[in-house]
């Protein structure tokens, strides 16, 4: 079992910067590739960013190319979502999910593919 704590949520103007992370405990951090996914209001849940066990490969929908960067630091059993350019449809609950993947160097996009799951931190951006 791993146990996922979301922090670093909160209101921003449009155009601002936040960092998300989230800390795991329970289990190894480095035998799980980890991802960041969100939920708006009235919306289904969406694939943010993934990054692999080693840190090595990264993975990122389109809608955040360019202004979000996921990250890990297998020391401290954390992985972060540094958010940047933020806009109002940036706004929703962001969840981090962990994937037990054998593959060193895996990233998935798909929430059945995430064993774990946070309790989520509201982001919300102002206009």
């Amino acid at each position: 079992q791993v146990q996922l704590v979301e922090s670093g949520g909160g209101l921003v103007q449009a155009g601002g910067s936040l960092r998300l992370s989230c800390a795991a405990s329970g289990r190894t951090f480095t035998n799980y590739a980890m991802g960041w996914f969100r939920q708006a209001p009235g919306k289904e849940r969406e694939f943010v960013a993934a990054i692999s066990r080693s840190g090595a490969s990264t993975n990122y929908a389109d809608s955040v190319k360019g202004r979000f960067t996921i990250s890990r630091d297998n020391a401290k059993n954390t992985v972060y979502l540094q958010m940047n350019s933020l806009k109002p449809e940036d706004t929703a609950v962001y969840y981090c999910a962990a994937d037990d993947t054998r593959a060193p160097f895996t990233v998935r996009t798909h929430l059945a593919d995430y064993d774990y799951w946070g309790q989520g931190t509201q982001v919300t951006v102002s206009s």
